[in-house]
């Protein structure tokens, strides 16, 4: 059972993270880091699953893409899921290429009623290769589309809706958006369904002045934490995790991260 407090795994923690008491819950890994070949990566990933609970979060789904969903992605991802068993799988609202080019970058949508439609349709598919329900998660963006007829919020309400799928939250992709098209963070929060918000993702961002870069290399902005602070009040007491992608720390520095999580957590608890 996943709750609590976790950690993305990465290559520069497995040593620290394999031994008792580390205030660690459980754990998310990126499923394509480990849906190709074996070695030493799957190694300790056998290895630490024996000590946490995990969750898999993807990149490359493309779920809101026009090319056919890959079977053979689907076909690795299941098998790793059989692998790792984790409590949930999670990928992104967004599209990553177009005629199977792969841009490496997690793109907006459209939020109108025909973009609705296909992604619900696709969610469907993928859920019943999965056999369990699809975790969504909303990004980050830099441009807003013309045509859009519903909000960002309001699409993903309609998505869980229309698919049964579940909610990813980042908290961190919330506020660089809401800085960057000007919208307002808790109106956002308002608009989701409370029963849907499955996990929370906190990060760190790059401040450029005029706008915010979502980079995961840096320490979680103290708007953030207050915007989490604000999630929890309405959401409870969801698994919240940190991603940290690069200037990766040593682990007590992301422990000590934790701790202000579970502080927040504690003071809403009370309050």
């Amino acid at each position: 059972m996943v709750q609590g407090f976790g950690l993305g795994l990465r290559a520069e923690h497995y040593l620290d993270l394999d031994r008792d008491g580390v205030a660690v819950d459980w754990l998310e890994i990126i499923s394509e880091n480990f849906m190709v070949g074996g070695g030493r990566p799957l190694w300790w990933l056998d290895r630490l699953r024996d000590r946490y609970p995990m969750v898999m979060h993807g990149v490359s789904l493309s779920i809101g893409g026009t090319d056919p969903l890959s079977a053979r992605y689907l076909d690795d991802l299941a098998a790793l899921a059989d692998r790792v068993q984790p409590a949930w799988i999670s990928d992104h609202l967004c599209w990553t290429g177009v005629g199977g080019v792969n841009l490496h970058d997690l793109l907006p949508l459209p939020y109108t009623d025909e973009a609705l439609a296909h992604v619900a349709d696709r969610i469907g598919r993928v859920q019943d290769r999965l056999r369990r329900p699809l975790v969504i998660e909303n990004v980050s963006s830099y441009m807003n589309f013309a045509v859009s007829d519903l909000s960002e919020a309001e699409f993903l309400a309609a998505l869980v809706a229309r698919s049964g799928c579940e909610l990813l939250l980042d908290v961190n992709n919330v506020y660089v958006s809401a800085f960057n098209h000007g919208f307002d963070a808790l109106g956002f929060l308002d608009a989701l369904p409370r029963r849907a918000i499955r996990q929370i993702h906190m990060a760190g961002h790059s401040h450029m002045g005029d706008h915010i870069i979502d980079t995961h290399d840096a320490p979680i902005a103290e708007d953030v934490f207050a915007l989490y602070a604000e999630a929890i009040r309405r959401f409870g007491a969801v698994p919240t995790m940190i991603e940290r992608d690069a200037n990766i720390p040593p682990l007590p520095e992301l422990l000590a991260e934790l701790d202000r999580l579970r502080a927040a957590k504690a003071l809403e608890q009370a309050a």
